[in-house]
């Protein structure tokens, strides 16, 4: 094990250089547009990077990595969603549409971009709070993982951990804004990749060739706790049953509701709109396809393949050896790997949670300073400079210069809040909140977003409004009353209805994004079928 004073100087020079790039962040952050979207005019390797790293976190390096520690391979299904959807699909189709229309507009982040489309404060307003009321849990979740390594590594209280690991993300991102997230992202997204190239690598290094790895692991399938194989788990190289509890949440919740809660994560959605042009779009999709293939395949196949390691040691299998799924991975790397190692994975891992910290900073800040309390004061003057006074104009647009500061005060709020959260969310929560988190995205954002992107004509508001609402709300009501894992946390429904989930199996165990996708995009369409029926009833009728 490498000592801790090593550990330490080699995550203080890192640190330094972090806060380094947050300055110069903050030196070339002159005006709102800057603080946002980082003038439109970052380089398509530093977006490329930027979006891996924000994407990729701790939940996939040591949560996804500990599920397929628990559940097998399968999870490789995410990995291929995630290049066709989450890079392919979100730069090529969605990006190219969003910069387009985000330019044209003067949309600086997610909220805005909805709410200019379709002239509405109250969409922007809302997507804000959404926002506001979900991603405190993903960054919680992210900030546990991290602080939990640097405990363990470093031999530091978790407390202090925590609140330093916060206190230094908090610095740049307040001060440097996108552009200081988005240069640090780039570092942090370099060194990730090193470290899981290193990572796969090392591990067949020191369990043997990847076809015997794979066989022994193939036979390792009657090992499989009686629980899991009861759940329809086969082994860890094999697909769940078809239809079993645990084939409808990996395919439920953690392939579809990562890999198409992806193209609706306000984090990644405005980085489109930090870029000059498409032709840089286009060049990012060489750079990130490749990021998300290592980190997560590596990630997955690690996870799995740590079951052979921790057998042929301990005569146990991963999960019983760790204890936590979300330990099975720092376990591994502290255990197996080489000391040199262990500093490049730490650096890895802090990358990992640090990029994707800054981001959800940023944009629970955005949204608190900007789409909310900048929106709602801005609507208010609106109104008064509307009905002929002449006063407010000059109060908007120092209500817009404004909105830098308020959304600075917003980000440190938000921290506040996801710090206070960390402390009393439950073990075994990285992966989980992060399937939440993109399945209520997906859920109350992607109808809209894809209606206001691809509408021919101007689009109807009211549809929008609909189907976000229904989205939101479908997905916080089966998440509260029917899926077993948070209802049965969170405790409404036992205290309202005296049991766990309302329904039984297998309606339990699908996510509630299954539900409240379709639902919220059949709303949206009904709506507009509606409101064009009437128009034309309205056109046809003689004057």
């Amino acid at each position: 094990m490498v000592d801790t004073l090593t550990l330490g100087v080699v995550a203080f020079i890192y640190i330094i250089v972090i806060l380094w790039l947050g300055y110069l962040g903050y030196k070339r952050t002159k005006q709102e547009e800057d603080f946002l979207v980082a003038g439109r005019k970052i380089h398509p390797v530093i977006l490329a990077l930027s979006y891996g790293a924000t994407f990729i976190s701790t939940s996939a390096i040591v949560g996804f990595g500990g599920v397929a520690a628990q559940l097998g391979m399968g999870l490789i299904w995410l990995t291929v969603l995630n290049i066709g959807i989450g890079i392919f699909l979100a730069f090529v189709i969605f990006g190219k549409k969003t910069r387009e229309i985000g330019h044209r507009i003067k949309a600086v982040t997610f909220p805005d971009l909805l709410g200019r489309i379709y002239r509405s404060s109250f969409m922007q307003s809302v997507t804000g709070l959404i926002i506001l009321v979900g991603m405190p849990l993903y960054t919680a979740a992210i900030l546990i993982g991290g602080a939990r390594f640097i405990e363990t590594t470093l031999n530091i209280q978790y407390d202090l951990a925590l609140i330093g690991f916060c206190v230094i993300v908090a610095l740049y991102v307040i001060l440097g804004g996108i552009i200081a997230v988005m240069y640090s992202d780039a570092l942090q997204g370099a060194i990730m990749l090193i470290g899981m190239i290193l990572l796969l690598v090392l591990t067949y290094n020191i369990l043997g060739p990847v076809t015997d790895v794979n066989a022994e692991l193939t036979a390792m399938a009657p090992l499989v706790p009686e629980g899991l194989q009861n759940a329809g788990m086969t082994g860890w190289t094999s697909f769940p049953e078809t239809g079993s509890s645990i084939w409808l949440t990996m395919v439920t919740t953690i392939i579809l509701g990562v890999g198409i809660g992806v193209l609706a994560q306000p984090q990644l959605v405005v980085r489109f709109m930090t870029v000059r042009n498409n032709k840089a779009l286009n060049r990012a999709v060489f750079v990130g396809g490749p990021f998300i293939l290592v980190m997560t395949g590596v990630a997955f196949t690690v996870g799995a393949v740590s079951n052979v390691y921790f057998y042929r040691n301990y005569g146990e299998i991963a999960t019983t050896v760790a204890g936590n799924v979300d330990s099975i991975i720092p376990l591994f790397i502290n255990d197996a790997m080489p000391e040199l190692f262990v500093v490049v994975f730490m650096l890895a891992l802090l990358a990992a949670a640090m990029s994707t910290l800054s981001s959800l900073f940023h944009t629970m800040g955005t949204s608190a300073g900007y789409d909310i309390w900048n929106n709602i004061k801005h609507s208010r003057l609106s109104r008064l400079w509307e009905n002929g006074n002449e006063k407010p104009k000059e109060s908007i647009q120092a209500t817009v210069k404004t909105s830098f500061r308020a959304s600075q005060i917003g980000t440190g709020v938000m921290i506040v809040i996801s710090v206070i959260i960390a402390y009393l969310l439950p073990g075994d929560i990285i992966a989980r909140a992060t399937a939440m988190f993109f399945g209520l995205c997906a859920a109350a954002f992607l109808p809209a977003l894809v209606y206001a992107l691809y509408s021919k004509r101007p689009p109807f508001a009211l549809a929008a409004k609909i189907s976000l609402a229904v989205g939101a709300i479908t997905w916080f009501l089966w998440t509260a009353f029917v899926h077993i894992k948070e209802s049965s946390a969170l405790g409404i429904c036992n205290a309202l209805f005296g049991r766990d989930a309302l329904l039984g199996m297998p309606w339990q165990v699908v996510d509630p994004l299954i539900i409240a996708l379709p639902l919220s995009a059949a709303s949206l369409l009904i709506v507009l079928v509606v409101e064009r029926t009437w128009k034309s009833s309205a056109e046809a009728e003689p004057s």
